[in-house]
C-alpha cells in the first residue's frame, strides 16, 4: 500500500523505542509507595496517556503534584538499559528529511528527551505532555506537532500503538498507521495496521514523501 504524505508524525514509546519494562517497574514502585492497591492499579491504562491524568486517577488532587515528581523521577532514574529501538525505526528515520517528521508523545519533556538520547534518536519537532492542555485521544497534541512542522494535518500520517493515540491521529484529520507492539490488531482501528516500523519505507518525491507499507 502506498500514501502521499508531507510529514510523519510518531508516538515514541511502543512505536520508535520500547520502555515497557521500565514503566511496569517505575509504575509498580510508584504504586506501592502510594499506597494503591493491585486492583485499582490494575484497572488504570498506562500506556499512551500523560502521567498527570494517570496520576489524576488513582490519588487525591492535593496529591498530584508531589506523586507526579516521583514517577517523573523513578522513571528518569530508570532510562538507562531500559530502553531499546523497535525493529525498522533506525532505517526509517534515516530515510527522512529532519523536518519532515516530529515525534508526539504523551511523556512529559524531560522524560522524552531521556529516553529519546538513550536511543540515539534526535527529532527536530517533538511534542510532550508540557506542551498541551489535552492529551491523547484529543486531538491537540497531533494538530500541534502538524502546526510546528508547517504542515497541512491533513497531508500528515500518524504512527501509534496505542488505541488513544491512533484516535488522536484520527481526530486530527490524518491518515493513521498502526503498529501491534502493544495490543493486538484487533484493538486497533488505523489506515493500516503493521507488525512495526521495519514494514514501513518512504521516500522523498516531488509530491512530498511516498511511504509504501507492506503488511
Amino acid at each position: 500500500m502506498k500514501i502521499y504524505a508531507d510529514a510523519l508524525l510518531f508516538d515514541n514509546d511502543g512505536t520508535l523505542v520500547s520502555s515497557m519494562e521500565s514503566v511496569k517497574r517505575c509504575w509498580t514502585r510508584w504504586a506501592q509507595e502510594y499506597g494503591i492497591t493491585a486492583e485499582d492499579f490494575a484497572r488504570v491504562e498506562l500506556h499512551g496517556r500523560p502521567a498527570a491524568e494517570i496520576v489524576a486517577d488513582l490519588l487525591p488532587a492535593a496529591t498530584i503534584p508531589e506523586a507526579l515528581a516521583r514517577i517523573e523521577q523513578l522513571e528518569v532514574g530508570d532510562v538507562r538499559g531500559g530502553v531499546e529501538l523497535l525493529p525498522g525505526t533506525a532505517a526509517l528515520l534515516a530515510s527522512l528529511p529532519p523536518d519532515r517528521w516530529a515525534v508526539v508523545t504523551s511523556a512529559g519533556r524531560r522524560l522524552a528527551e531521556a529516553r529519546l538520547a538513550e536511543a540515539d534518536i534526535t527529532p527536530k519537532v517533538m511534542i510532550a505532555a508540557d506542551d498541551i492542555t489535552r492529551g491523547k485521544p484529543d486531538p491537540e497534541p497531533y494538530l500541534l506537532g502538524a502546526a510546528r512542522l508547517g504542515v497541512d494535518p491533513a497531508r500528515c500520517v500518524v504512527f501509534e500503538d496505542a488505541p488513544a493515540g491512533l484516535q488522536s491521529g484520527r481526530a486530527a484529520g490524518m491518515k493513521t498507521v498502526a503498529l501491534a507492539t502493544t495490543h493486538e490488531r484487533s484493538e486497533l482501528l488505523a489506515d493500516v495496521v503493521l507488525a512495526d516500523l521495519s514494514q514501513v519505507s518512504v521516500q522523498v518525491v516531488a509530491g512530498g514523501l511516498e511511504i509504501t507499507t507492506a503488511d
